[in-house]
């Protein structure tokens, strides 16, 4: 294959036969992938996944790789120019800890088993890309700098890309986040977030004539019907999910324990900090009301921002999905490419398969579709280390 491209054009015109050519590499990419998943990784434990990874990089002839402060894991694939950098990222932690059984079912058409696209088919295909690129035949200008972030999920934060973009001194023409799930996912801005968890406990002393009046699922469920209450705008796009409820042990025994977690998604971010703070009020007029102590705490946050759909990084991303026959879904991400735009980082988030049952322990992933997903992978990178991804200066 050749390593050079005038313009897109002529990337489009290769793109179809890549899938069929990427087939011969699965031996490759489900043994990594299995290898990956079967190792519990929950957020703030990943670092025997994060070994692996980067003992598979070492297998494949990478000679640049380690481990930051983070626990990130960080493998270089040199190029021919080495002021052209672009970033790969696909976070290693998983929602499941190590008591989840995770052993992967591998069948004819499709892999079945707890994380396997959030995140382990992403780790898979950064550990396999340079298996790909040398039986491709294709040496690109830039750098890859392969990236397996930790602490990504939930009270993580995103803390170890962070740490990773605060501390490295790389200069990055543009982000790839590279995700399981789904084909023809292309998120390139983020929405202002936060989310919430608020606990509430009542006295146990409390005389059990009063735990009708005085129970912490009633403290709480009016903390709900108040949130509810909140006006919110349809411009900018604004929602609150209630995420989940928690509280009680019996049937006859008064709650003193609940728990409420819960999200806010706005495009503006002083929409996201204003009902934060009517939040705050309402859990002060509660905490009046009822015999109960609340909690607030905020877990994560993102701030509002991203690249436009007229930027040449969407555009030749759009022109790949469609040559592909891919039905395009574009959404704003609350993951890694949102720390990386607010960094002013041109940058995407790709979906590799199809896949079901999503964030259950049977979650299943397609096989075939895998060759299609990497094809758009591939080709985004080629259309990127060609320079046709760039702003006009």
């Amino acid at each position: 294959m050749k390593n050079k491209f005038n313009d897109i054009s002529e990337i489009l015109e290769l793109v179809p036969t890549l899938p069929d050519q990427l087939m011969s590499i699965q031996e490759t990419l489900i043994a990594n992938l299995i290898m990956l998943g079967e190792i519990p990784a929950p957020t703030f434990e990943e670092s025997a996944r994060v070994k692996l990874y980067l003992q598979r990089l070492v297998e494949s002839g990478l000679e640049n790789v380690s481990t930051d402060e983070a626990g990130n894991g960080v493998g270089i694939l040199r190029g021919k120019d080495p002021e052209r950098n672009i970033l790969l990222v696909a976070h290693a932690d998983s929602v499941y800890t190590d008591k989840a059984d995770h052993t992967l079912s591998v069948y004819a058409d499709e892999i079945t088993g707890p994380g396997i696209s959030d995140n382990s088919l992403g780790m898979a295909v950064l550990t396999t890309l340079p298996t790909i690129l040398n039986h491709l035949g294709l040496e690109l200008n830039s750098n890859l700098i392969l990236l397996s972030s930790t602490k990504g999920l939930g009270r993580g934060n995103l803390d170890g890309l962070r740490f990773f973009m605060e501390n490295n001194d790389i200069p990055f023409d543009a982000g790839i986040c590279v995700e399981g799930a789904q084909l023809g996912r292309l998120s390139y801005a983020a929405e202002g977030m936060f989310r919430g968890h608020i606990s509430c406990r009542i006295p146990e002393e409390l005389d059990w004539k009063m735990a009708g009046q005085h129970s912490a699922i009633i403290a709480i469920n009016d903390i709900v019907n108040r949130i509810l209450e909140i006006p919110l705008p349809r411009r900018p796009r604004t929602t609150v999910v209630l995420g989940a409820i928690r509280g009680g042990k019996s049937y006859n025994v008064m709650a003193t324990h609940s728990s409420l977690r819960f999200e806010v998604r706005s495009e503006s971010a002083e929409m996201v900090e204003s009902i934060r703070a009517k939040i705050e009020e309402i859990i002060a007029h509660v905490t009046a009301t009822h015999n109960a102590e609340f909690e607030f705490n905020v877990v994560s946050f993102r701030e509002p921002g991203g690249i436009d759909i007229g930027h040449p990084l969407v555009k030749s991303c759009r022109q790949i999905m469609d040559t592909l026959g891919m039905e395009t879904a574009i959404r704003p991400s609350m993951s890694e490419v949102s720390e990386l735009i607010s960094r002013g980082l041109p940058s995407i988030t790709l979906g590799i398969t199809e896949v079901s049952n999503l964030h259950d322990l049977n979650e299943t992933i397609q096989i075939k579709p895998i060759y299609t997903g990497l094809a758009q992978l591939l080709a985004v990178l080629l259309a990127i280390d060609g320079g046709f991804c760039n702003e006009p200066e």
